[in-house]
């Protein structure tokens, strides 16, 4: 089951057209991005402070499909795709109401401090992958 974040379009969020500006999608999504992972009960401080470890968006394919404008209020959906070892690939939907406004699929890896690619500790990697709440981090 996906998770929903509730977004709502400020004036600060629209370009000169009165739209949200196209730049301003990846900033709802990685909210969105950001409450899904509290909502595992993974603290992310923790995880950088304990474990050394972040999570870094690699790659976002990004499909623009409708305008947003000031005021609509707007929900962000996050649905976990996949998981390989320091790999998360999440599908992340921007909706007004029923309208599909926006989709990307986003690809986060875990890194180091010193920014190298690592694995994702077994507990951490099964409750991304369950959606466990029960074992934060």
């Amino acid at each position: 089951m996906p998770h929903r974040f509730p977004v709502r379009v400020y004036y600060e969020d629209t370009d000169l057209a009165g739209i949200v500006y196209y730049a301003n999608y990846l900033k709802f999504i990685e909210r969105g991005r950001t409450e899904w992972v509290r909502s595992l009960g993974i603290d992310q401080t923790r995880l950088r402070d304990e474990e050394g470890l972040v999570f870094a968006v690699r790659r976002v394919e990004a499909d623009y499909l409708l305008a947003a404008r000031f005021d609509d209020e707007l929900v962000v959906e996050t649905e976990f795709l996949s998981f390989t070892g320091a790999r998360i690939v999440l599908r992340q939907t921007v909706f007004r109401g029923d309208e599909r406004l926006f989709e990307a699929e986003v690809t986060l890896v875990a890194i180091t401090r010193d920014g190298r690619a690592a694995r994702v500790p077994k507990a951490l990697a099964r409750q991304l992958v369950s959606g466990d709440h029960s074992s934060a981090t």
